[in-house]
């Protein structure tokens, strides 16, 4: 055991020791520290509740379009959403019984809502969460629900101009060119949106330049992340069977959600521990260093609860003495 803690005292000082070492290590640090994995996953449950009830929507729109319309019925199939194992499917065989139906807007609708605002509700907690704001310093329901809106807005606008983005690229070049400048342009457009998305999000005593670091990071990756979505469903899954097909996209729309918040909340983890100076934290402790002491506090802190609660906290470096074992002399 003293050689396993001599070589982990060996790596502690050289990461600490060296910024690109340790910055890495300090947001990881403080994403277990925050527990946003469970963060995340609450953002995927939310988030998969909207997006089902999108799709219902989205067929039923298509019921409304493609009544009586046998050209535009060609059209779809032919298009991308016939290689959807959800609705492409659907759409190949039961073309005839297509219809929409005011039942299926409303259901979807209110789905859609249900599934919306809770994304935006524990985007919200999640982000109090990494910026350890204190409960008592938190916003109310309202303005919580009149920012989620403002945060709805801001993704709708942000798919548009992705969409208008990849349609342009397409218009201006072909082939690997207009891949290359789709992708690109995509990533552009994702960086702007996370640092918009953000904004809403962060404290407004944080400035806009320090959630730039972390937007920079999840523009890229939401963007390969999209890219290798959109491999999987249309490459690995194109001639599954209906039921095998079903069973894949949905396994694979929550890894991929998952995948989405986890960017998303590094990103944030990113910004906080640059804007805090929250680095270099300690591999064993003790002792611990300035950066381990912050953390700590503003964990304890951010329980606040009421204005009448003041939470004081202190630290020692001193190692608690070791309980003595059974047979050893008193």
């Amino acid at each position: 055991m003293k050689t396993v803690d001599k070589a982990l005292q060996r790596v502690d000082r050289l990461q600490q020791a060296h910024p690109p070492l340790a910055v890495p290590y300090a947001v990881v640090k403080k994403y277990g520290d925050d527990r946003a994995g469970q963060l995340a996953a609450l953002i995927t449950y939310y988030g998969f509740t909207a997006v089902f009830p999108l799709l219902l929507l989205l067929t039923t729109c298509l019921g409304f379009v493609l009544r009586g319309n046998a050209g535009a019925q060609k059209a779809v199939l032919n298009s991308a959403l016939a290689d959807f194992p959800i609705i492409g499917n659907q759409l190949t065989q039961n073309i005839h019984s297509l219809h929409g139906t005011g039942a299926a807007v409303v259901i979807g609708a209110l789905g859609l809502l249900y599934g919306s605002l809770g994304v935006t509700q524990i985007l919200q907690f999640a982000m109090a969460q990494v910026w350890n704001i204190p409960g008592v310093e938190r916003p109310g329901y309202l303005a919580r629900l009149a920012r989620g809106l403002l945060l709805i807005t801001a993704l709708a606008v942000g798919l548009l101009l992705s969409t208008a983005t990849a349609a342009l690229a397409g218009f201006v070049a072909h082939g690997p060119l207009a891949f290359a400048a789709g992708l690109v342009g995509s990533a552009v457009v994702n960086t702007a949106l996370y640092l918009s998305c953000f904004r809403i999000l962060t404290p407004k005593e944080v400035p806009l330049r320090s959630l730039v670091p972390g937007c920079l990071i999840a523009g890229p990756a939401w963007t390969l992340l999209q890219t290798c979505g959109g491999y999987l469903v249309a490459h690995e899954l194109r001639h599954a069977t209906q039921v095998y097909g079903f069973f894949g996209t949905v396994l694979g729309l929550l890894s991929w959600l998952y995948l989405g918040a986890q960017i998303t909340m590094y990103a944030a983890e990113v910004n906080v521990v640059r804007n805090r100076k929250l680095w270099p934290r300690t591999l064993t402790q003790p002792p611990l260093s300035r950066a381990d002491r912050s953390v700590l506090d503003a964990i304890v802190h951010q329980e606040e609860r009421r204005p009448e609660q003041d939470v004081e906290t202190s630290f020692t470096d001193t190692p608690l003495p070791e309980r003595p074992r059974e047979g050893d002399a008193h």
